[in-house]
């Protein structure tokens, strides 16, 4: 009878022994509050995007909550490190501290099998599928097709025109030149459709993850949909054409990761993990590329000795082709100093989000726990709302 009440009474006290260890583990947490459940901060964070302020965002909760700090974004927990110290810390960690996985509307839109939620073997072998296309000996037959787009674009866009927005138009650019080259896929009815559902996934990718009808979410999930269908179909058209031999394996993507075989003579990648990743470069590509070209845009507008060097350069270069003859890769390894001016822009307005991490397990970083499954924030950085007006009276272009 002595031990079972003994039992007992010890058995009462481990829901308090719970309750101080929890207590004593949240109080190693960091600093901040998580908010609404899945709303969080995220809407304040999108706010500061869409208008430009999200260094000051940043800089605003670091002033508040010091270098680490805690919130909620885009659905899950998540613990803000801005800084280099921090950015050391997350490129150094390996995947049994840190892994790739993103954030929740990037996972359900882009699909799981895509190579920014891959670790290992995984990641090893669709890295080195998608390299056989992306690496410079591969991509230098494609110079060709990408000077016909951008040579049509300019002609449809910006000839006859007093003014024009460049960023939107730098996105038309990226994603015309994105549909030629991934999916071979010409101007026409179909591609108009594509970019209507792309620009609705794009919305719901940095977006609340709150599936109701009407929010952005749930456009985007249906416009993921819509693509990943389309996708799918042209999967399965080049594949027919290929057995065929009406197109070369080069074409485009598709084409090349449908002739890529593993070494006992399959298909290297299943088809789901073909339209996860065009889809991953269709979006990493859009973005960055169309970002990175406006803001060169503005810098040899407002630097004439950039902007003289750079068109002397390009000059030399049309001078010696012939009417109408498309570049090559040679004229691209000759723009060596237009080369050097879009790397100093990258250098100074870094197009790219910033990125999330996952934890692994519980970790330490700065005298803070972050719990196990927690997303991990860079600095984030972006310039979503840029509109930049240029007019021909400014003598940009000849």
């Amino acid at each position: 009878m002595y031990y079972l009440v003994l039992f007992f009474t010890l058995l009462s006290f481990i829901p308090i022994f719970i309750i101080l260890t929890k207590r004593r583990s949240s109080n190693r947490l960091p600093p901040g509050s998580l908010g609404i459940p899945i709303i969080g901060q995220s809407l304040g964070l999108l706010r500061a995007m869409k208008a430009n302020t999200a260094e000051k965002w940043i800089e605003d909760r670091v002033k508040k909550y010091g270098p680490v700090s805690k919130l909620t974004l885009f659905g899950a927990p998540t613990v803000l490190i801005p800084g280099q110290a921090a950015n050391k810390f997350i490129f150094t960690s390996d995947s049994n501290t840190l892994n790739n996985q993103q954030t929740k509307p990037i996972q359900i839109l882009l699909g799981k099998r895509n190579l920014l939620g891959l670790s290992g073997d995984d990641h090893k072998r669709i890295r080195g599928a998608l390299m056989t296309f992306l690496k410079p000996e591969a991509l230098k037959q494609y110079v060709g097709k990408m000077d016909g787009e951008i040579k049509e674009h300019f002609k449809m866009y910006w000839q006859g025109k007093e003014k024009v927005t460049v960023m939107p138009l730098m996105k038309t650019l990226s994603f015309n030149i994105i549909c030629s080259l991934l999916f071979g896929l010409e101007a026409g009815a179909r591609r108009q459709k594509f970019v209507i559902w792309f620009g609705q996934m794009m919305d719901g990718m940095w977006s609340v993850p709150v599936n109701l009808p009407l929010t952005p979410f749930n456009r985007g999930i249906r416009a993921s949909s819509k693509i990943q269908n389309m996708v799918m179909d042209i999967i399965q058209e080049k594949r027919l054409a290929l057995e065929k031999q009406e197109v070369s394996p080069h074409q485009d993507l598709i084409t090349s990761l449908l002739t890529i075989r593993g070494e006992d003579g399959t298909a290297l990648l299943s088809e789901r993990e073909m339209v996860d990743n065009i889809m991953l470069i269709m979006t990493a590509g859009y973005d960055t590329s169309s970002i990175l070209m406006t803001f060169m845009v503005r810098l040899l507008a407002n630097d004439p000795v950039v902007y003289a060097a750079v068109l002397k350069e390009q000059e030399d270069i049309s001078k010696s082709k012939a009417s109408g003859e498309l570049l090559t890769w040679d004229d691209l390894t000759k723009m060596k100093y237009t080369w050097r001016v879009a790397l100093e822009t990258l250098r100074i307005i870094p197009p790219a989000f910033g990125g999330f991490r996952r934890t692994s397990k519980d970790v330490e970083y700065g005298g803070y726990l972050i719990p196990k499954g927690w997303q991990v924030s860079l600095k984030l950085y972006i310039t979503f709302g840029t509109d930049i007006h240029f007019s021909y009276n400014d003598h940009l272009f000849v």
